[in-house]
C-alpha cells in the first residue's frame, strides 16, 4: 500500500464524536487501542518500505552478478577455445617432435655406421702402412724387380702389379678421407636434429602450460562468479522473504486498526444521527461552506488528491492540503473543539487531532501534521483561531509546511470544500 494511502487509513480512526456524545470521547480504552494500532501500521509500513528497498538492491546486485557470470562464461569459452587450439598445436608439435626424433635416430644410426666405416678404412690404411714397412717402398720394389727381371714381359708384369698396389693404396686413402667427411656431416645433422627436437619440445610445453594456466584462471573466475550469484540469489530470497513477512504484518495491523475504526464509526454514526435529529427539531440549518478557518496564512503548495509522492516516487492519495509556511510560524484551530490525540508519527511527524463536533450534518475532525511543537495537549478545549502550535518539517517532509487534514465521518475529504 502506498504511504499516503496508508497514512489516509491511519487518520480514519482519529475521528472523535461531537462533544455532546460523551460516550465516544469517554471510550479511552478504545482510543488507546486505536493509537497503538496506528503506530503498529506506521512501523509495519516503514519496515515494508525498508524491506522493499533491500529487495530492490538485492535484485540489482543479483542482476549485476548474473551479467558478470555471462562475461565469465564467455571468457571461459574463449580460454577453452584457445586451449583446444593449443592442444591441436601440441599434437602437431608432438608429430613434428616424433619426426624430428626419427630423423635424429636415423642420423645417429648413420653416425654409428660412418664410425664403423672410418674404423674399417683406418684399418685398411694401417695395414697398407704396415706392408710398406714390411715390404718397402713401391718405387724401390719396382727398381728391384727391374734388376731381377729375366725378360721384358716379366718386367712389364711386375710393373703392372706394383701400379695396382699403388692405385689401391690411393683409393684406400681417398675412401678414408671421404668416410671421415661423411661422418662429420652426419654428426652435424645429429646435432641439428637434437637442437630441433629440444626447441620443439620447449615450444610445445610452453604453449600448453600457458593455455592451461589461462583456462585455470577462467575456470576460477567462473567459479567465483557462480558463488557470487549463489550468494546474491540467497540474499534476494532472504529479502523477498522479509518483505513478504512485512506485508503480512502490515495487513494484520491494518485489519486490527480497521476493526477499531469500524467500531468508532458505528458509535459516531449513532451519535451523529441523534445530533441531526436534535438539530432538525430545533429548526437550525447546517452551513455547507466556510465552515473552517484557514489554520495558516500560507498558500497551497499541494492540494488534496492523488499524486506522485515527493520523496518515494510512488502514486498515492494525498489525504490533505499542504500550506507553504516558514518553520516556527503559528498555526490556529480551524474550529472550536477538543484535542483528542497528540503523538509523533514517522510519516506525519508531530500530529494533533481536534474533535470539532457535528458540522454541516457530519462529524468533523481536523488534523495538523509535521508541526515543530504544539501549545495544547490532549483534553484541551480550543476556540476557533486559537494558536495550537507552530509549523515545522517533522516526519516524511521535504520542507517547512502544514499538512492539514479534514475528516468527515471518519473519512479524509478535501479541506478546500470546508475553508
Amino acid at each position: 500500500m502506498a504511504a499516503a494511502s496508508v497514512a489516509a487509513v491511519l487518520a480514519l480512526g482519529t475521528l472523535s464524536v461531537p462533544p455532546a456524545l460523551a460516550a465516544i470521547s469517554a471510550d479511552d480504552h478504545l482510543k488507546d487501542r486505536q493509537k497503538q494500532a496506528e503506530k503498529l501500521v506506521d512501523r509495519a509500513h516503514e519496515h515494508l518500505e525498508d524491506s522493499s528497498r533491500q529487495l530492490s538492491r538485492a535484485t540489482e546486485r543479483l542482476e549485476a552478478a548474473q551479467g558478470q557470470l555471462v562475461d565469465a562464461r564467455t571468457a571461459l569459452a574463449t580460454a577453452q577455445g584457445k586451449l583446444s587450439v593449443a592442444q591441436e598445436r601440441d599434437a602437431a608439435a608432438a608429430a613434428l617432435l616424433a619426426e624430428a626424433e626419427a630423423t635424429l635416430a636415423a642420423a645417429q644410426a648413420e653416425v654409428v655406421a660412418g664410425e664403423a666405416d672410418v674404423a674399417a678404412q683406418r684399418k685398411v690404411v694401417g695395414d697398407t702402412i704396415k706392408d710398406l714397412y714390411t715390404q718397402g717402398d713401391p718405387d724401390l720394389m719396382a727398381f728391384s724387380s727391374l734388376l731381377d727381371s729375366e725378360s721384358a714381359q716379366d718386367l712389364t708384369r711386375r710393373a703392372d702389379v706394383n701400379q695396382a698396389v699403388v692405385d689401391k693404396q690411393t683409393r684406400d686413402y681417398d675412401r678414408l678421407q671421404a668416410t671421415e667427411v661423411l661422418l662429420e656431416v652426419h654428426e652435424d645433422q645429429v646435432a641439428a636434429a637434437r637442437d630441433d627436437v629440444e626447441a620443439k619440445r620447449e615450444e610445445a610445453a610452453a604453449n600448453l602450460a600457458e593455455t592451461q594456466e589461462l583456462e585455470a584462471e577462467a575456470a576460477s573466475a567462473k567459479a567465483s562468479v557462480v558463488s557470487l550469484v549463489g550468494e546474491r540469489k540467497s540474499a534476494r530470497s532472504d529479502a523477498a522473504r522479509i518483505k513478504a513477512r512485512d506485508v503480512r504484518k502490515l495487513k494484520a495491523a491494518e485489519r486490527e486498526k480497521k476493526q477499531i475504526e469500524e467500531r468508532l464509526k458505528r458509535i459516531a454514526a449513532r451519535a451523529l444521527a441523534r445530533a441531526r435529529a436534535a438539530a432538525a427539531a430545533s429548526g437550525r440549518a447546517a452551513p455547507t461552506t466556510g465552515l473552517l478557518q484557514r489554520p495558516v496564512p500560507g498558500s497551497v503548495t499541494s492540494p488534496f488528491g492523488w499524486r506522485t509522492h515527493p520523496i518515494y516516487g510512488y502514486w498515492g492519495l494525498h489525504d490533505g492540503t499542504d500550506f507553504g509556511v516558514s518553520c516556527g510560524e503559528p498555526m490556529v484551530a480551524a474550529e472550536d473543539g477538543r484535542v483528542i490525540s497528540s503523538y509523533y508519527s514517522d510519516v506525519y511527524g508531530n500530529r494533533l487531532i481536534i474533535d470539532n463536533g457535528a458540522l454541516a450534518g457530519a462529524g468533523i475532525a481536523t488534523i495538523y501534521n509535521h508541526a515543530s511543537s504544539y501549545t495544547v495537549g490532549v483534553g484541551a478545549q480550543v476556540k476557533r483561531g486559537d494558536v495550537i502550535g507552530y509549523v515545522g518539517s517533522t516526519g516524511w517532509s521535504t520542507g517547512c509546511h502544514l499538512h492539514f487534514t479534514v475528516m468527515s465521518n471518519g473519512k479524509a475529504v478535501d479541506p478546500a470544500n470546508y475553508l
